[in-house]
C-alpha cells in the first residue's frame, strides 16, 4: 500500500487540532483522537455513543516509546513488545502521567499498542504523539475493516477518513493484563494464546471475567443488526432452513465441513478452511448480512485454537445475552 503523504499531513493537523480521524490498522480501522487532549479524546465518546468508563487503547510510534506512557514497564511485558510489536497485541499497564484519565474509563491502569500498519505509523511519527483508537463504528456494532465500513456507519462525526485499503487482520488486538505476577488474555485477539505461550514459556490464563475493565467485555459488541444464533456446526443447515420456513430472512455461516450442501436461506455464507482468511472477513460477512435485509443469522463455534479463540469471542458477543448452542 502506497502512504500518501498530503492524506498524512491533513489527518495529523486533524489531530492538533483536537478533531476526529479514522486511521487504518492491521486490525480494524480506529476513531483516533489526540491520546493528551481529554477534550479530543470525549469527542470519541460521544461519536460513538461509547459510556465513558468504557476504556481506550493509546496507540504509539514504537516500542521505545512505552516508558513514556506508563508508569512501569515490567519484563514480561518488555518481552512481548519486543515480540509482537508493531502487531496486534495490546498490553495493559500502569497508567503514566501523559495519559489522562478520560482515556482509561477512570482507571489507573492504561492499554497500549503499536499497530502495524504502514498508514498509521506513518501517522503517528508524523503527529509525534499518541492517539486513543477504539474501533471507528458505533458501540457494539460491528467493527469496520475498510474506510467505507466507517463512513457508512459515521459519516459526518468523522472529521478525516485516512483509507489504507483493507485491514489485513481483521479482528482486534490481542489485550494482555501484564500488571500483576502472571499475564493474562482479558480480550483474545490477531496474537494467538499459542504465539504468547512460545514467547513467555509457560501457559498463558484467558479468563471469562476480569476485575480491569477492557475494549470488547460488554455483554453484546461487535454486533451485527440481525441477531446472531450459534448452534453446534452440524445443526446449521437444519436451524436455518427451520428458521427460514418460520419466516425469517436467514443469514448463514456455513462451516467449512459443509462447503457445497444446499442450504435453503436468503443469504449463504461459506466459512473459510483458514482461520487467517475467516478472521479477516468475520466482520465483512456480518455487514454483508445486514445490506441483505437478513434478520437472523445463524452461525457456529469454530475450534478456539489459535485464530478460532479470536473468532469465538467475536460471535459469543455478537450473540450476545441471546446465545444459544
Amino acid at each position: 500500500m502506497r502512504v500518501v503523504t498530503s492524506d498524512i499531513e491533513k489527518a495529523a493537523e486533524v489531530l492538533r487540532a483536537g478533531g476526529l480521524v479514522a486511521l487504518p490498522t492491521e486490525t480494524v480501522y480506529g476513531l483516533g483522537a489526540n491520546a493528551e487532549d481529554p477534550v479530543a479524546v470525549a469527542r470519541i465518546f460521544q461519536a460513538k455513543g461509547r459510556p465513558p468508563t468504557h476504556p481506550l487503547i493509546v496507540h504509539i510510534g514504537g516500542a521505545e516509546q512505552l516508558d513514556e506512557w506508563v508508569e512501569e514497564v515490567p519484563a514480561t511485558a518488555r518481552l512481548l513488545a519486543e515480540h509482537f510489536w508493531p502487531g496486534p497485541l495490546t498490553l495493559v499497564l500502569r497508567r503514566g502521567r501523559r495519559v489522562p484519565l478520560e482515556a482509561t474509563g477512570g482507571l489507573e491502569t492504561v492499554a497500549v499498542r503499536v499497530p502495524d500498519h504502514p498508514a498509521a505509523l506513518a501517522l503517528l511519527a508524523h503527529f509525534g504523539g499518541g492517539v486513543t483508537a477504539p474501533s471507528a463504528n458505533r458501540f457494539g456494532s460491528v467493527s469496520p475493516t475498510t474506510a467505507d465500513h466507517v463512513r457508512a456507519e459515521l459519516g459526518d462525526e468523522v472529521d478525516f477518513v485516512l483509507d489504507g485499503g483493507p485491514c489485513g487482520v481483521g479482528v482486534e488486538s490481542t489485550i494482555v493484563d501484564v500488571t500483576g505476577e502472571v499475564p493474562s488474555v482479558l480480550r483474545p485477539g490477531g496474537v494467538t494464546r499459542e504465539d504468547l505461550e512460545a514467547v513467555l514459556g509457560r501457559p498463558v490464563v484467558v479468563p471469562s471475567t476480569s476485575h480491569i475493565r477492557v475494549p470488547g467485555q460488554h455483554p453484546s459488541h461487535y454486533a451485527p443488526r440481525a441477531k446472531v444464533v450459534l448452534v453446534e456446526p452440524e445443526q446449521v443447515v437444519a436451524e436455518a432452513e427451520l428458521a427460514q420456513q418460520r419466516g425469517h430472512q436467514v443469514g448463514v455461516l456455513l462451516p467449512p465441513a459443509f462447503t457445497g450442501t444446499p442450504v435453503k436461506a436468503h443469504t449463504v455464507v461459506a466459512v473459510p478452511a483458514s482461520m487467517d482468511a475467516y478472521a479477516r472477513g468475520l466482520y465483512g460477512f456480518l455487514r454483508e448480512f445486514d445490506l441483505r435485509g437478513c434478520d437472523l443469522i445463524i452461525a457456529s463455534l469454530p475450534a478456539e485454537e489459535g485464530l478460532g479463540l479470536a473468532i469465538a469471542n467475536r460471535l459469543r458477543r455478537a450473540a450476545g445475552p441471546r446465545l444459544s448452542s
